[in-house]
Order: C-alpha cells, then structure tokens, then sequence
C-alpha cells in the first residue's frame, strides 16, 4: 500500500524524510486504529515532497476510510486535503466548515485572512449615506455599495467596517474608469502561472492576481476596481462577518 518494499532492508538513518513518514504510516495503520492524528506530517519534507506526500496522504486516508485529525499550520494543506476544517486561535475554534465554505465565507478577519495565499486584502472604511446610497469612506477612495450588500450593512447598524477582497477580485486596468482607484505598482512577484501584483496609494496597500507577462512594471500607474458581489465587509468593532 505504501510502495515502501525496497525499503525493508535498510536502516532507518538510510532512509531520506519522504520515506520515513511512510515507513511512520506503515506503523500506525498496521494497528488498525479508529481515528489517525496527524500532527504537522509534512512541516520537515522539502517544498516538492510537500506536495507529493499530501496527494498520497489524501489517497490512503480515502482507501483505509479512517477518521483523520491533521493538525497544520500550512492553510494550503487544510485547503487541499480536508473535508471540513477548524480554524483556531489561542485555544478557541473561530470556524468550522467545508474548506471552501470557510474561504468564501469566513467568519471574521482573522479566518478571512488565515485562508488565501496571497492573503485577503483589509481595510478599514467609514459607513456614509450618499444622495440615497450607501458608501464606504476610505479616506484614499469610497466604494458605492450595490443595494442587496447595503441593506445588510445598514441592518447591522455600523458605522465603521472592515472591508476584504480577494487578490483575484481586484480588477485592473490600465486606463481609468468611473470610481476606479489609481495606484501604483509596487512589486511584481512572478510564480509561474500568474504574478502577484504589489499595488499602493496612500497608507493603503492592495495584491492582485493577475495572468503572467501581463506587461505590468515597477512604477507604473494601473486603475483599480473590485469585483462588487465578492467583496467581504466585517463589523469594524468585533471583526466579525456582515457579509
């Protein structure tokens, strides 16, 4: 099961860090037990066998259909290999859910910005009534919030929020358009399949994701909006989800 027989004959300091979590494996699951407690397996393996480990773990945790507590400190492990998971905090369980009920949904800051890589964008923002709208204040810039979103913001009565967006529902453009913000670049972080793009005005900072060798440079000027129906506000006072 574990693909570990031309190990037999060795010793253990023989043995490279992939291979001697499986050979670990192999002791727990020989003992049939009812529930598995994997406490960070992956945290000494390098950046490749991470990867390859976690397909695997996932796998035999399917085959062997035995409870399994895996403890983390790696989000993209949770994300990956849980079917639901419990986000903590000095002792006390901020959220429980499906991993992507935890992701688009997060119950306040802290959950919001423990999940995604690269983290949440968060900022604060004043609650103003605007010529019948509804309007974030900023201070650099002021959002008009859509009617369904404004209405559960007035219904939760604050007036100061913390607002998130997800580096995937920043949209730019290198023109300007009516309410977008104009910030400039600050770094652009190449990762293969997409860059991570640094942007700030002011005090305020955003990252974007953004397809490869969009032609986006260090100093340059891009215009910025935000997917409105994916946006999360939270109470400003006790952090906790509005929407």
């Amino acid at each position: 099961m574990l693909e570990i027989q031309q190990l037999l004959d060795r010793k253990p300091n023989q043995l490279s860090g992939g291979q001697k979590q499986r050979v670990a494996l192999g002791r727990a699951i020989v003992r049939e037990p009812k529930v598995f407690l994997w406490d960070e397996p992956l945290s000494n393996l390098d950046a490749k066998m991470r990867v390859t480990m976690r397909a695997e773990l996932r796998k035999l945790q399917k085959e062997l259909k035995i409870t399994t507590i895996h403890v983390t400190h790696d989000q993209l492990e949770a994300m990956t290999m849980a079917d639901r998971v419990i986000i903590m905090r000095a002792g006390k369980v901020e959220q429980v859910g499906k991993p992507e009920e935890v992701y688009d949904f997060p119950a306040n800051t802290f959950v919001a910005g423990f999940i995604g890589t690269p983290p949440i964008n968060l900022f604060r923002a004043s609650v103003v009534g605007r010529k019948g709208s509804l309007v974030l204040d900023a201070g650099e810039f002021s959002i008009t919030l859509p009617a369904e979103i404004a209405r559960a913001v007035r219904k939760a009565g604050c007036s100061e929020v913390i607002v998130g967006v997800r580096p995937e529902d920043v949209l730019l453009t290198a023109e300007r358009q009516k309410k977008a913000l104009e910030m400039r670049i600050d770094l652009v972080e190449p990762v293969g399949s997409e860059d991570f793009l640094y942007m700030s005005t002011g005090a305020i900072r955003f990252v974007a994701k953004v397809p490869p060798k969009a032609g986006l440079a260090v100093g340059k000027k891009v215009f910025v909006t935000f997917r409105m129906e994916r946006i999360h506000i939270f109470d400003g006072k006790t952090e906790k989800a509005i929407v």
